[in-house]
């Protein structure tokens, strides 16, 4: 696993795709936090970075679909996953070394924002006015989305052999299952009873309830659950694949 997790590393720092993806999504933090007035932190008049944990994960659900897009895909166009089942690696071992990387790396491009919580705790009139427990809780909520993203992500790329169609069905899935069963608990003929158990099944109603600042165990095995539901699909998606490209040779 550890020699997949450098390889992939090394693979996406020596890709400008890459460089360009973490530096759009920093781009884009920064505009709508500090320059688009509807959104600007400057203009909202709080010391608080509720803003940013609003517009986060729609930021992440751009970003770890262009990170993981080619997690499996490219493996498959190249025909390099062949190379890969070779070594003295189970399946388990690529996607989890796949996985980690993907996730060390989106935590590489959110690793900077936190400059943000100095910035405004500086520029609030009221000295130590920022609070830091909720601040804390939410990057926690935020690192569990996106970890959840990520497996989601790896696991549509395993579906494809081209980057772009692992993209686009990454984003989508993420859409859905952040905000789609949200959307769906809206709809009136959901309003007996089971809207509120539809919008349990969204990661937006766990992200939101982790970023209030209290850490619960049901959120946390809500987003474990997601994790491990998605590796385990991958890992079936991987051995199909592999199995059906054995069964031609």
């Amino acid at each position: 696993m550890r020699s997949v997790f450098i390889k992939e590393i090394n693979s996406f720092f020596s890709s400008i795709v890459g460089y360009v993806a973490v530096l759009v999504f920093l781009v884009a933090c920064g505009l709508f936090l500090w320059v688009i007035p509807d959104s600007s932190i400057l203009e909202y008049g709080y010391a608080n970075m509720d803003r940013f944990f609003e517009l986060a994960p729609w930021f992440l659900m751009l970003l770890i679909p262009a990170i993981t897009m080619r997690s499996f895909a490219d493996e498959f166009r190249s025909g390099t996953i062949e190379w890969l089942s070779t070594k003295p690696l189970s399946s388990m071992d690529i996607i989890l070394g796949k996985y980690f990387a993907s996730l060390a790396l989106v935590a590489f491009a959110i690793l900077p924002t936190i400059v943000y919580a100095y910035t405004i705790d500086n520029l609030s009139l009221i000295e130590n006015n920022i609070d830091t427990g909720g601040i804390i809780g939410s990057y926690i909520g935020l690192f569990f989305l996106a970890a959840g993203f990520t497996a989601i992500g790896i696991f549509c790329s395993s579906l494809t052999n081209n980057q772009i169609v692992g993209f686009l069905t990454g984003l989508f899935a993420c859409y859905l299952l952040y905000s789609g069963f949200e959307a769906l608990s809206k709809v009136p003929s959901f309003a007996q009873g089971i809207d509120y158990y539809l919008s349990m099944i969204g990661m937006s109603f766990h992200y939101t309830s982790i970023s209030r600042g209290l850490i619960d165990s049901r959120d946390v095995i809500y987003f474990l659950s997601v994790i491990v539901l998605f590796v385990s699909l991958t890992r079936l998606s991987l051995n199909r694949r592999t199995w059906d490209t054995a069964t031609q040779d």
